[in-house]
């Protein structure tokens, strides 16, 4: 049994990763069957079966609802739900999990009917909660007016621009145009994306996160039993979490996640490698904005520098820092609850499974998401066995 988080580098491994069947406009699939789905094509990427999971974890239903539909009695459940970066600790905890012996097999699902809203409810923000009394009432009601304030605080105190953040959208899309899976293929350039129709400024509606449905699932067990398994197995590194606060009012500076940072260090120190490692970036992007600033949270760059370097146009196919290299949520899918497919991505491409799009020689990778409006952040490193 590990002592501490750094005995546990290397010693657990993501062995399935999977979508759903199909991903985008489904209204013929609920958000049970899209769990379901992802669950059993990523098993079947490990050469596993329902059989064999012990420990099932998944956020968006209860773990007891997917327990029941899927026909399992798992001995260990979690269904921590901090938003979109949710299945990215959901990694941590099947991890420590795995390291102390509770579980042999870790399930993690996702899936949500974000488009077609079959088997899920139409919620909203309570009148009498704290964010219903204290934030909604000014207009901020919903992730555009949510996410449109760290932004703009970010132009304000460092000049950012709209046009640097356009490049992200454009960066994906390069990459999208690659993925046999992405909604959004088409070509686009800058002015394309600054005259799409304005949605919450400083957003226009090519900098806003598609609204699909799907699922995806990862399979995790111990490194010594992935070596035995179908595929090469992507070893977990280093791993982080933090939760910051709930309403976006109260981030203590709107130009910086103190959870992105937590998280970010705690993932590095655990890995044991320096950001000139990471050959391969999957950063949740719901709004072009966002990776700009995990890109400045987790260190790659100064506070303030996440737009110039991306004005530099070095994150695309043959740029030197491969970023979001699904199409990410702009371009690839988004149903709700993003993290899970930086993690399928992430996989991929170390198991050089990414076909076009494949980053060459990638061996360490790096996944990372908000939860909710900047509230959570998780981490992930993992890396090729020549990394252990």
């Amino acid at each position: 049994m590990a002592n501490s988080p750094r005995e546990l580098r290397g010693k657990v491994a993501i062995v399935g990763a999977s979508e759903s069947d199909r991903i985008g406009v489904l209204p013929d699939k609920s958000a049970l069957t899209l769990h379901a789905e992802a669950a059993r094509n990523a098993l079947n990427d490990a050469g596993l079966t329902l059989a064999d999971v012990d420990g099932l974890f998944t956020a968006g239903v209860t773990s007891v609802q997917l327990g029941e539909y899927l026909g399992i009695v798992p001995r260990y459940s979690d269904g921590t739900n901090v938003g979109g970066c949710s299945f990215i600790m959901h990694v941590e905890h099947a991890m420590l999990a795995i390291g102390a012996g509770i579980i042999n097999v870790a399930l993690i699902t996702h899936g949500e009917s974000g488009r077609s809203r079959v088997g899920m409810g139409y919620g909203g923000i309570a009148p009498d909660s704290p964010q219903g009394l204290y934030e909604a009432p000014y207009g901020t009601y919903g992730p555009t007016t949510l996410f449109s304030l760290p932004a703009t605080r970010h132009m304000h105190e460092y000049g950012t621009t709209r046009e640097q953040m356009a490049e992200v959208a454009v960066s994906n899309r390069k990459w999208a145009a690659m993925h046999p899976m992405a909604m959004m293929k088409d070509s686009i350039t800058v002015d394309d994306v600054m005259n799409s129709r304005p949605i919450c400024w400083p957003y226009t509606l090519f900098m806003c996160c598609l609204v699909t449905d799907a699922g995806g699932a990862l399979v995790l067990t111990s490194a010594d039993r992935a070596k035995s398994l179908r595929k090469p197995p992507v070893y977990i590194l280093g791993t982080g979490e933090a939760t910051e606060h709930n309403m976006v009012s109260m981030m203590a500076d709107m130009t910086t996640s103190q959870a992105a940072k937590v998280s970010g260090k705690a993932a590095f120190e655990m890995a044991g490698v320096s950001h000139a490692d990471i050959d391969v970036a999957e950063l949740y992007d719901a709004f072009a904005f966002t990776p700009m600033l995990a890109l400045e949270d987790l260190g790659f760059v100064n506070p303030g520098e996440s737009g110039p370097f991306m004005a530099e146009r070095r994150t695309g196919p043959g740029g030197d820092f491969p970023m979001n290299t699904n199409g990410g949520g702009l371009s690839y899918t988004h149903s709700g609850m993003y993290g899970m497919f930086t993690l399928i991505e992430l996989t991929r491409q170390l198991r050089g499974e990414a076909s076009e799009r494949q980053v060459q020689d990638a061996q360490v990778g790096i996944a990372h998401g908000p939860g909710g409006m900047f509230a959570a952040a998780s981490t992930l490193i993992a890396g090729t066995a020549d990394t252990l």
